[in-house]
């Protein structure tokens, strides 16, 4: 394994049929499942799922870590726009190059919509699904009102970007207690900022597929903070009224990121809904 972004692994990377080259981490042995990670400044599926996908891995399943197209180390094109059905697409091109025909699904926040509507387009594929705070199940406009984007609209159009502007970001918008943002979640973060365009977050689109959710057969888990400020809460009763077959857990002290704030529970919660019918 190599390191180079400010201590973030580099592993393995695909080029894929669309011309798009991703990078993932493959770890394990077993069940396979997909951690989707968010669209957060300098985000990658490593700096997201660095204390969940290991604990998979023990518990007998192989893991795969995507970046998003246009995160992490993976590709970043400037000329594409980012709709939802793009990131589906390299992710259903990943998988297909790994010759993964069945897994499930692990997504928070835009990871949260790929892995709906990956599921919705797939599925047959997708044994299992669990969400934390998904996107794409409002109106794209409901989530630029919420307390968390206002928050990141101030710090990052207030003046030139440094690491301090984004650990700002990280612990007022992005959790509750934040003692868990430490100096290597940002220089992490910083690392992949530096690298990153402006491209992925100007032309991402995101459409609401909240009619669509009672068409999801297969079991779902879904997570969600009490002190979430990114995601509007009305998302709570949209999954609870549409999903046919969901077990929704409100976690309270919690914020965007549930699955870094109270890693421990959410670890043995997923393993326990993946290990059980």
């Amino acid at each position: 394994m190599a390191v180079n972004v400010a201590g973030l692994p580099e592993e393995n990377y695909a080029k894929l049929p669309n011309g798009h080259r991703l990078h993932y981490i493959d770890y394990g042995h077993g069940p396979v499942v997909v951690f989707l990670h968010g669209s957060g400044s300098g985000a990658s599926g490593h700096s997201n799922f660095k204390y969940n996908y290991p604990y998979l891995a023990e518990q007998g399943y192989r893991v795969i870590v995507p970046d998003l197209i246009g995160y992490g180390y993976s590709d970043k094109p400037e000329d594409i726009a980012y709709h939802l059905d793009v990131f589906v697409e390299c992710i259903a091109q990943l998988l297909d190059h790994l010759g993964v025909g069945s897994c499930s699904l692990i997504g928070n926040s835009l990871g949260g919509a790929i892995a709906i509507k990956y599921t919705l387009d797939n599925p047959s594929q997708i044994e299992k699904l669990v969400l934390m705070a998904p996107g794409g199940i409002e109106e794209q406009a409901d989530y630029f009102q919420m307390p968390g984007m206002q928050i990141m609209k101030e710090v990052f159009t207030s003046g030139p970007m440094a690491p301090e502007r984004l650990e700002d970001f990280i612990r007022r918008g992005l959790v509750y207690d934040d003692s868990v943002v430490d100096e290597q979640l940002i220089n992490e973060r910083w690392g992949i900022f530096q690298q990153q365009n402006s491209q992925v977050i100007s032309s991402m689109v995101v459409p609401n597929m909240a009619a669509s959710l009672h068409e999801i057969s297969c079991p779902v888990l879904a997570f969600w903070g009490v002190n979430e400020k990114m995601m509007p809460e009305t998302g709570i009763q949209t999954l609870a009224k549409n999903c046919t077959n969901i077990r929704l857990m409100l976690v309270s002290q919690c914020g965007h990121w549930v699955m870094v704030e109270h890693r421990e529970m959410f670890n043995r919660t997923t393993a326990d809904f993946l290990r059980y019918d």
